[in-house]
């Protein structure tokens, strides 16, 4: 598995509740700029819309080979491919407030397809990210005691 592109900040803005992995159809030309790695999801978020699940949002920089018909939009909407039992537990769990689906990372698996790992999540507040930050920030300092008690 080769990670192309990771949402760092994910994990700090959200709590992730659940992890799915889902196919993404793609272009030609966005499959060349995705494995020279020109993506970006930081900005991206998926939604189920007429039961399909769509991934808006995401930039894949243009292929500079690619020339006027057999280039792409780089923020285009992406169909994602899942069962359709998921997609529709999926539509469930979005309709409740406070929820949303957002990708985490897009790689390529081993048999070389495109994949993208997306997260149910629900926002986090920000007395709430103080809190995990404070948390990481102990956790070092112990780690840093024990390591010179040794």
């Amino acid at each position: 598995m080769q990670v192309i592109a990771r949402n760092k900040k994910a994990k700090h803005n959200y709590d992730i509740l659940e992890e799915y992995e889902a196919g993404i159809v793609l272009k030609g030309s966005e499959v060349k700029s995705v494995r020279a790695g020109k993506v970006s999801i930081v900005e991206a978020f998926a939604r189920v819309d007429g039961g399909e699940l769509w991934l808006e949002n995401m930039y894949i920089a243009p292929y500079d080979n690619a020339t006027g018909v057999f280039g792409h939009e780089p923020r285009r909407k992406r169909k994602l491919l899942m069962h359709k039992k998921e997609i529709k537990r999926l539509a469930g769990k979005l309709a409740q407030k406070g929820l949303t689906l957002i990708p985490l990372e897009v790689y390529i698996n081993d048999r070389g397809l495109v994949k993208v790992k997306l997260g149910l999540a629900r926002g986090k507040k920000k007395y709430d990210k103080r809190e995990a930050i404070k948390e990481r920030d102990i956790r070092r300092k112990i780690a840093a005691e024990l390591k010179n008690y040794r």
